[in-house]
C-alpha cells in the first residue's frame, strides 16, 4: 500500500496498529550530520500523548521512541531512519464486540469492504494511534529547516466557543491549546459537559508559520497550498483544509482581496513569499459516542491532540520543499555546459 508513505526528498512511511505491538515510521531523505537523540522527540510527543486532560482518553502510554537506525553518536548518518513507539497498554478485548459490528462514522466498513479483512482492535491502522509516528518525523524535519522557522498550532474554536484575542505565551497552559484564556475556560467547560453526556465536540485549529523560507513549492501540480492541504487532509480527524483568508474569500472583492497581504497566507501562485504561513483546519467530534464511548477510551475532543500532528505535517512538507529547493538552487548555480 504505497499511500503508507509521504513526501519526495524528504519521504516518511508509517506502519503498525492502535493495538499491535508498536508502531514505527522510516524517514529517509534526512541529510547527514544533523543532532539528533531519542530525547529530542519527546516535547512534541507528550503534547500529543493520551491522558493529557478530562477530555482525553485514559489510554497510558509512555509513548517512549526507541531509535533503531540512522543515528550515530547522536548524529543523523544520512541513511533511512527507523523509530519505534512501543503499544503497552492495550487492550484489544474492549473491541470484541466490534469484530462483526461497524460503527457509524469509523472506518470500519470501507475498510472491510476495501480489503475484506480488517483489524477491528482500536480501528488498527485508521485509528489516531498512528499519529504517533508522524510526530516523531516532525521533529526530525524541523531540525532540516532553518532555525529561524517555527510552527505554531492552536486552537481558535469548539463548539460554539471561539477565540477573540491572541496570547501565544498561554497555549500550553490550558488543555484546549487555545491562546484566549477566558475562551479556554468556556471550551474547555464545554467538551466536560458532553463528555459526561457520552458526547464529542469539534473544533477549528490555526497553524502559524514564521520565518517561513521563500520559493518553496512549484508550478501548477506542485504548489504549496496543495501540498499542504494533502498533508493535512491526510489527518484522519480533518475535514477542511484552508489558508489566508480561506472561504471568506469568496464573499469579498477583489479590491478588498489585494488590500491586505494576509489574505494570501504567505502563498502566491503556489510559492512562498516568506511571509508567515496562516493556515486552517477543521477538526470533526470524535464518532465513538454512546455505549461505544462507555465501553472504552476516548477522546471527547481530539482538538488539542491533533495540533502538534497538524505542526508535525507542516513540518514534513515544508522541509522536503526546502530540500527541493536547495537542490534546484544548486543546479542552478553549476548549470550543465
Amino acid at each position: 500500500m504505497a499511500p503508507n508513505s509521504f513526501g519526495d526528498l524528504l519521504r516518511i512511511t508509517t506502519f503498525g496498529e492502535s493495538h499491535g505491538p508498536a508502531l514505527g515510521v522510516v524517514i529517509d531523505g534526512c541529510p547527514s550530520g544533523i543532532p539528533l537523540r531519542e530525547d529530542d522527540l519527546l516535547p512534541d510527543l507528550r503534547r500529543r500523548r493520551p491522558g493529557q486532560s478530562a477530555m482525553a482518553s485514559t489510554r497510558n502510554e509512555e509513548d517512549r521512541p526507541i531509535i533503531l537506525s540512522g543515528v550515530f553518536e547522536g548524529k543523523t548518518t544520512g541513511m533511512p531512519i527507523a523509530v519505534i513507539v512501543e503499544n503497552n497498554d492495550r487492550r484489544p478485548q474492549d473491541y470484541d464486540l466490534l469484530r462483526k459490528a461497524f460503527r457509524p462514522g469509523h472506518a470500519d466498513a470501507t475498510y472491510a469492504a476495501k480489503y475484506g479483512h480488517r483489524d477491528h482492535r482500536g480501528g488498527g491502522r485508521s485509528s489516531g494511534r498512528e499519529t504517533v509516528v508522524r510526530v516523531i518525523a516532525g521533529t526530525i524535519a524541523c531540525k532540516i529547516l532553518p532555525s529561524n522557522t517555527k510552527i505554531l498550532g492552536y486552537t481558535i474554536k469548539i463548539g460554539p466557543h471561539e477565540a477573540a484575542v491572541f496570547r501565544p505565551e498561554t497555549i500550553e497552559e490550558n488543555p484546549v491549546r487555545c491562546a484566549d484564556p477566558s475562551a479556554a475556560k468556556l471550551m474547555e467547560e464545554y467538551v466536560i459537559g458532553l463528555k459526561e453526556h457520552f458526547n464529542s465536540a469539534g473544533g477549528m485549529i490555526e497553524i502559524r508559520v514564521t520565518g517561513t523560507p521563500p520559493n518553496l513549492g512549484d508550478p501548477v501540480f506542485g504548489k504549496l497550498k496543495a501540498r499542504l492541504a494533502d498533508a493535512l487532509m491526510g489527518i484522519g480527524a480533518v475535514t477542511g483544509f484552508s489558508y489566508g483568508s480561506g472561504f471568506d474569500a469568496a464573499a469579498m472583492t477583489g479590491v478588498d482581496y489585494i488590500s491586505d497581504r494576509k489574505h494570501f497566507g504567505g502563498i502566491l501562485g503556489g510559492i512562498s513569499t516568506g511571509e508567515d504561513l496562516i493556515l486552517h483546519i477543521s477538526v470533526k467530534p470524535p464518532s465513538s459516542l454512546g455505549e461505544v464511548a462507555k465501553r472504552g477510551r476516548h477522546d471527547a475532543c481530539i482538538v488539542p491532540r491533533v495540533i502538534p500532528v497538524a505542526e508535525a505535517m507542516v513540518a514534513i512538507v515544508l522541509a522536503d520543499c526546502y530540500l527541493l529547493q536547495r537542490a534546484y538552487d544548486n543546479f542552478s548555480d553549476h548549470p550543465s555546459p
